[in-house]
């Protein structure tokens, strides 16, 4: 074991003795506190690679220390809790609010010691993965079980064990440049650059950013250039890249330029077929582009996804940025899964992310998801009129959302009765228990 910094918290004099002994004589510089005071000072001061804290202390105990700590977002290396009136609720409650382990009074040594190296070498491996985070932005799995994801990881397996140029497809917000990103991470390519050419849209043309030695397509040399919406290409770039696609040049005009080492993977929301017809977009260019078409599916279309999006995200936020952790019961993820999600994965990322941020309960409710859906959906605007998100919706689909948006705001409005509820919308009682279960209504929650 690799010697570490560990700062030892606890009131009793013997025991910060004793440990602080066999510690040093393992070779670890040791730093100790009698109370919370004094550890929140050693801990900015020092920065150590673990800390041992004892539960039980006179000013402010260690399971609330170490809450403040993880809501602060300090809480950048593992501890170990000590208590000498152990339980399992206390227990549990240190391992939900990021503990690495629980020991109890009288310590045992060789555990202790034990617990100590498993936590250094934890601590250790979560530094070198941070590190590499911060080296390279993190390639997330297409998170789901539905049939629609299943072929959509095998699609993304094939395509990425291609050179070809790949198509991605799908509406507004459903992870098109997330699957680009996963398709260079396991190709050949994953140690060459990732060029996103969205990004760097401004006042120059297309084929200016594109095409010359401080160009794009010169940038992405030996790996993959991404363009997230490439309808968006005007006339010239248009002809620039169908140019270097057919000859095969970096600079298409100049026959002693660098081969092209790019791999070309585009996006679009919009129908290129129908831009082609319409004479606005290049047809030699959507071929070139359309060997490998992959088409994302919409969020609406693979709502049994949902519950498992919602438990990623409600612990990606915490761990990536520190926010506070909330649990997201059973029914509020029943009642997301049931949100038809007209902003797809976008969304629903945005919108889990504002109920940790914003919220202060420990659990979210459902009273709380209905008002952050209320605020998510916002419909579009047609003229002058703003429309309903129900609008975008099939006729089926759009009165299944308006009853059940409406048969909550009413159960709210008596107070989750639904005897009352059942004389408010003159609905006979039976039948009315059948349609809220249909719409995963629960009026215990509500």
């Amino acid at each position: 074991m690799s010697a570490a910094r560990i700062l030892i918290v606890d009131d009793e004099p013997d025991i910060r003795e004793l440990i602080s002994d066999i510690l040093g004589d393992e070779g670890h510089e040791v730093l100790t506190a009698a109370d919370a005071a004094a550890a929140r000072e050693m801990r900015s001061q020092h920065a150590p690679d673990l800390v041992l804290l004892d539960v039980w202390m006179p000013d402010t105990d260690g399971i609330s220390l170490l809450r403040e700590w993880r809501d602060a977002g300090t809480l950048e290396c593992p501890v170990v809790m000590i208590s000498g009136h152990g339980s399992v609720e206390t227990a549990v409650e240190a391992t939900r609010l990021g503990a690495y382990d629980f020991i109890e009074k009288p310590v045992s040594m060789a555990r202790l010691m034990v617990t100590i190296e498993n936590a250094l070498e934890s601590g250790r491996l979560k530094r070198e993965n941070a590190d590499l985070k911060r080296q390279r932005p993190p390639v997330l799995e297409p998170l789901g079980r539905s049939p629609a994801v299943q072929q959509l990881r095998q699609r993304l397996e094939r395509v990425a064990a291609h050179e070809a140029p790949v198509l991605i497809t799908g509406e507004p917000g459903v992870g098109k440049q997330e699957a680009a990103r996963w398709i260079h991470a396991h190709s050949r390519r994953v140690d060459g650059p990732f060029v996103n050419a969205v990004t760097r849209i401004d006042g120059d043309s297309w084929e200016t950013l594109l095409v010359g030695e401080r160009g794009l397509l010169a940038e992405a040399q030996s790996g993959v250039l991404f363009i997230d919406d490439v309808a968006r290409l005007d006339r010239a770039g248009q002809t620039a890249l169908l140019k270097v696609l057919e000859s095969g040049r970096l600079d298409p005009d100049r026959p002693d330029s660098d081969p092209l080492d790019v791999r070309i993977l585009v996006g679009t929301s919009h129908p290129l077929e129908k831009l082609v017809r319409d004479g606005r977009f290049d047809e030699a260019l959507f071929y070139q582009l359309n060997v490998l078409p992959l088409d994302i599916p919409p969020l609406r279309e693979r709502q049994e996804d949902v519950p498992d999006l919602v438990r990623f995200y409600a612990e990606y936020f915490p761990g990536r940025d520190g926010t506070p952790y909330r649990h997201i019961p059973v029914a509020a993820q029943n009642r997301l899964r049931q949100y038809h999600w007209p902003g797809n994965l976008r969304e629903l990322r945005n919108l889990v992310q504002r109920l940790l941020v914003l919220g202060g309960a420990e659990e979210v409710s459902v009273a709380e998801v209905e008002e952050a859906l209320a605020q998510s959906d916002t419909g579009e605007t047609v003229g002058n009129q703003k429309m309903p998100a129900l609008f975008n919706l099939p006729l089926r689909d759009a009165r299944e959302e308006f009853e059940r948006q409406y048969l909550t705001f009413k159960l709210q409005s008596v107070e989750g009765s639904v005897g009352r509820l059942a004389e408010v919308v003159e609905m006979e009682r039976t039948h009315l228990y059948r349609k809220l279960k249909q719409l995963g209504i629960d009026p215990k929650q509500v």
